[in-house]
This record gives structure tokens, sequence and C-alpha cells, in this order.
């Protein structure tokens, strides 16, 4: 009788060994899987996130080499080719355009003649025309003035002997993303912007901005 007691006794625990040990081998497992799941969701999304910001910089590189390797764009920024375009001569009605001008530093000015700021300026325009070697394009935004006579006008109180272009569509201003007037675009021999200013500027500050492309 005793025997068979202890054999039983025997038996049970080790049934119970058996079932901690498997319970606890199931536990582990999925905590296991559990910590995968984890580990990979993030996991994933880190290295495609990874994947896009470094093919995103490749491609980036890859334009900043394009334009370092070949020749400028057309544009507004600092280095870029002025946009080309076509206007009227107020003095003689002759069509002209911006390329025909390549080869010599131009000073292009966006104006109307009710503009104070440009008012200002244009004295000191006139100064910049006669003294130094640079051409004074001054475009003005025929668009927005009450009569054509209030440009010719302005041109003969202010004795401008510089080129006086007519916009008279507002084509070249909205092609410059014109707002404030006077703006001013500094160009070089070659045709490529190196300065961009709004507002009046003196003599000064036009002699500084020309002499910065030398």
């Amino acid at each position: 009788m005793k025997k068979a007691i202890i054999i039983i006794v025997v038996v049970a625990m080790f049934g119970y060994a058996v079932y901690e040990f498997v319970d606890r081998d199931t536990k582990t497992t999925s905590d296991n899987n559990d910590d995968k799941i984890t580990a990979t969701g993030p996991g994933m999304n880190n290295d495609q996130t990874s994947n896009e910001e470094n093919t995103n910089e490749e491609n980036t590189n890859d334009e900043d080499n394009a334009e370092n390797d070949g020749e400028p764009t057309v544009g507004l920024k600092q280095g870029n080719i002025a946009p080309d375009f076509e206007l009227e001569l107020l003095e003689t009605g002759e069509q002209v355009q911006l390329s025909d001008y390549r080869g010599n530093k131009v000073m292009l000015n966006f104006w109307a003649s009710w503009c104070g700021p440009c008012r200002a300026e244009m004295p000191d325009m006139e100064k910049l025309h006669n003294n130094e070697d640079v051409a004074v394009l001054a475009v003005n935004l025929a668009s927005t003035e009450k009569n054509s006579s209030d440009i010719t006008d302005f041109v003969e109180e202010f004795e401008l002997t510089f080129d006086v272009l007519l916009d008279e569509t507002n084509e070249v201003a909205t092609l410059y993303a014109i707002k404030p007037i006077p703006t001013s675009y500094l160009i070089d021999e070659d045709g490529i912007i190196q300065n961009m200013a709004q507002g009046a500027l003196n003599y000064e500050m036009m002699i500084q901005g020309f002499e910065m492309m030398d």
C-alpha cells in the first residue's frame, strides 16, 4: 500500500514537472514572437524611411551635380541666366530683347511714374548710365499707368537718356515675379543674374553691386 502511494506521488511530481516545462517553453516562445513583431514593425519602417531619405539625397546630389556640370539654368536666382524678353522702346518704338545687351553689364529696373521710390532713384540711375559702363534698362509697368503721357512726362522731367521699355501687358513683370517697385536685377556680361534689390537704390549702392562682379 505504501509502495503504491509512493509511486502515485512520484508520477504526479513527474507530470507536474513536465507541465511546468511545457508551459514555460510556450510562454517563452510567445514572448519571443511578440518581441519580433515589435522590433520588425518599426524596423521595417525605419529601413524604408532610411532608404527613401538616401534616395532623396542621391537625387538631390544628382541634380546639384547636373547643375554644376552643365550650363547655368534660366531663372531668377543669383547665378541663373536672366529670362529673355522682347519689349518696345519708348523713344523709337523699336522692339528690343534683353539678349541684345549681352556683353554689357545691365541694370534691369522695373518702375512706374506714380511710384515715389522710383522717382527717388531715377537721378542716380541716370548718373550710373552716364558715368559707368553699364546699360540701364528701365522697364515701365505701362499697364499700371493712368495715361501713356505720364510716362513721357516723367522721362522728360528727369531728363532720362537710358533705354525705357514699355511692359504694356505686364508680361515681363510677371516673368520676373515683380511685386514691390522699384525692383532691380544686376546682370553681368554673360547674362547671369548677380544680384537683385527691392526698393530704391542710390548711386553708391549701384556701384557697389556692379563692383562685386569684378
